[in-house]
């Protein structure tokens, strides 16, 4: 409307901005003055950032902005740091050998704290979190160790792996006597019986003479005649409680028919020579250590 049709409210005073709605009619009232200030200073400030900090996307790229400031950058710059102050405590660990590192406190210290976080990242997908294992994956904290658990043993296992694709990998591939046909499945339960016997859980009624001749005759060239295991050989100790992938008579008659083949990988190719000696160090102060 023209100005001297213009519309003054005769309550308020106020011009009205010619807008009604169901007989309410909309004042002209100015926006508060804090208000606009604060509107032109987030407009200035707007500009400013476009200006001194990186904002516009490109084809290709991005406007880099007066500063050049990038939080991507400090990012790859707190990690350099890092790992450079890493790698100057860790020096010490690359020259060592994982006895001397196990001897010196400080380097122990270290590799255990660097262990642990590699062993997360790496191995806790298998052996759990707290490396107490589960079924097929050993238990880290027993002093029960197919390939023995000296410092130098665990740190060779890590490095080449078992039945990995290392050309060092520790090999050993229990027989499947069932499958292959070595043992008739009567001979097979005979044989799991007399391997119950020897950690105190046999059946009742069950001939554990012909069971031990069976062992004998088939298993000591592994467990040894006192089946007490070959850490060299990768052969587990059947005369305790501990149990791989189970110890009731049903898992063990599957191990003796179809056999057992654990991968472990290779850690050498994906890890570098003081991680690795890191994980050795943590795996055995993890308190099954030999």
């Amino acid at each position: 409307m023209s100005d001297h049709e213009k519309e003054i409210d005769h309550l308020s005073g106020v011009e009205t901005t010619g807008h009604s709605w169901d007989g309410l009619k909309e004042l002209n009232n100015p926006l508060p003055r804090w208000w606009l200030w604060t509107w032109y200073a987030t407009i200035i400030w707007g500009i400013g950032y476009w200006i001194l900090y990186p904002a516009w996307p490109l084809v290709t790229d991005y406007t880099k902005g007066f500063l050049g400031h990038s939080n991507r950058a400090e990012g790859i710059a707190a990690y350099n740091s890092l790992v450079e102050a890493r790698l100057e405590q860790a020096s010490g660990l690359a020259d060592a050998s994982v006895e001397d590192i196990l001897a010196d406190d400080n380097m122990r210290q270290f590799a255990v704290a660097q262990g642990a976080a590699a062993f997360g990242d790496n191995c806790a997908a298998c052996h759990g979190s707290g490396a107490a294992g589960t079924t097929g994956y050993p238990n880290l904290l027993d002093d029960d160790w197919l390939w023995g658990g000296t410092i130098d043993a665990i740190h060779e296992t890590i490095r080449v792996g078992i039945r990995s694709t290392s050309d060092e990998t520790r090999t050993n591939d229990m027989t499947a006597f069932g499958r292959d046909e070595i043992l008739s499945s009567e001979e097979i339960a005979t044989v799991a019986s007399y391997v119950q016997s020897l950690s105190g859980s046999a059946p009742e009624g069950a001939d554990l003479e012909a069971g031990q001749q069976l062992f004998m005759d088939n298993c000591t060239s592994c467990h040894g005649e006192d089946a007490k295991g070959m850490q060299e050989l990768g052969a587990p100790n059947l005369t305790d409680a501990i149990w791989l992938y189970g110890g009731d008579r049903e898992t063990i008659i599957e191990t003796i028919t179809n056999g057992r083949k654990g991968v472990m990988p290779t850690w050498e190719a994906r890890l570098d020579p003081v991680t690795i000696k890191s994980l050795a160090v943590y795996v055995h102060t993890r308190g099954g250590g030999q």
